[in-house]
C-alpha cells in the first residue's frame, strides 16, 4: 500500500507582490472617454494550500482619468505574483486595488479566467467605479 503524497511546495506570502514597479504616463486626451483593454495569458500564482501553480488569463479593462498604465511595468508587476501563495479570488481583488491606487481611473474591471484544475474552472472579476460600465 502506498502512502498518500504529503508534499507541499513553498510559496511566498503577499509581501512579495511589488506594486511599486507600476508606472503610468499622461493621458493626453483627458476628458475624452476611451476604453483600454489589456489581456495576458501568462499570469501565474500558486495555491496557498498546496503550493501548486495556478495559471490564468488576466484581463484589465479601464477608462483612464489622467494617466494610462505603462504596459511593461504591468508585466513586471504581474510577474511578482509568480511564487506567491494567494487564493484566486484574492488575487483579483489585490490586482484591482493596486491598479486603482496607481492609475485612479474613472472605471476599471479586472477579470481572471483560470485554467481548469482538478476539473474545476474558475473565473473571478471585480469592478471599480460608478455606473459599472460594461464596454
Amino acid at each position: 500500500m502506498t502512502k498518500p503524497l504529503d508534499k507541499r511546495f513553498n510559496a511566498q506570502d503577499a509581501s512579495a507582490i511589488d506594486a511599486s514597479v507600476l508606472e503610468t504616463f499622461p493621458y493626453e486626451y483627458a476628458g475624452k472617454e476611451i476604453v483600454i483593454n489589456i489581456s495576458t495569458s501568462e499570469f501565474t500564482a500558486v495555491c496557498p494550500w498546496s503550493g501548486l501553480p495556478d495559471f490564468a488569463t488576466v484581463e484589465v479593462d479601464y477608462i483612464p482619468r489622467n494617466v494610462c498604465i505603462e504596459l511593461r511595468s504591468l508585466k513586471y508587476y504581474l510577474l511578482t505574483y509568480r511564487n506567491v501563495g494567494i487564493y484566486q479570488e484574492h488575487a483579483v481583488n489585490r490586482i484591482l486595488d493596486d491598479l486603482v491606487r496607481c492609475a485612479k481611473p474613472r472605471w476599471m474591471r479586472v477579470k481572471a479566467d483560470y485554467n481548469v484544475r482538478g476539473g474545476i474552472h474558475t473565473v473571478a472579476s471585480r469592478e471599480y467605479g460608478r455606473g459599472r460600465r460594461r464596454p
